[in-house]
Parts: C-alpha cells; structure tokens; sequence
C-alpha cells in the first residue's frame, strides 16, 4: 500500500464524546457551524493545530481526525476571510470509515500538539 502525503490528508476536529457516536452511528456528527453553515468544516494538517487553538483551547479531549481527501466528495477549498487561507468545506456526510485514524491534540503552555495516533 503507497504512504498518503500531506497533502492528501484533511482533518476533523472532535471531542472524543462525539468520536464515540460516530463509532456508534457510522456517522460523524455535526456541529451547529456546520449546520449553519451547510458543510462539514475541515482543515489541512498545516491548518489544523491553529483551528484547534482558535476554537477549543484548553479542551482536554480533543482528537483530530485524519481522512483521506480520496474518500470525501465533494470538497471545496473555500476561503475563510478571517484567516486569510481556504479551507476544506465537505458538502456531504462524514462517515466513521472515512477517518484513518484519530489523533489525541494534547493541550499544554498554551498550545495544541500532535500526540500519538489511536
């Protein structure tokens, strides 16, 4: 099987509550953002520890969930004006079997960082 890179590679942030559901369900829930917005808000793994700083800071059980961008459809890149970067927008359902792996955000001094994949 050939490695994926970075960049083909996007990321949902979720509580590990909303990690088990979507265990449960088959589907990862949505969020009222995602809701009002109309899609499913994603990040790449360059975007991704900063979303999670600017939105969850201090949250103790905060996973980032890799997904292939091969098995979503369809995503927009779509600029996020406040941040200056587009972002990936997915117009459809975020099921459980699209997400590789959930990675633990370990919050400390202030900061996200990557811990080990589960």
């Amino acid at each position: 099987m050939r490695e994926t890179s970075d960049s083909e590679l996007v990321y949902r942030l979720a509580s590990a509550a909303e990690w088990r559901l979507a265990s449960e369900t088959g589907v990862v829930p949505l969020r009222e953002i995602d809701v009002r917005d109309g899609y499913v808000h994603l990040s790449t793994r360059s975007q991704v520890l900063g979303t999670a700083r600017l939105h969850f800071a201090g949250e103790n059980d905060l996973l980032a969930l890799e997904i292939p961008l091969s098995c979503l459809s369809p995503v927009k890149f779509e600029l996020a004006p406040s941040r200056g970067e587009a972002f990936p927008h997915l117009y459809g359902e975020l099921r459980r079997e699209h997400v590789t792996s959930a990675i633990p955000l370990i919050w400390a001094a202030g900061d996200f960082s990557f811990g080990s994949p589960k």
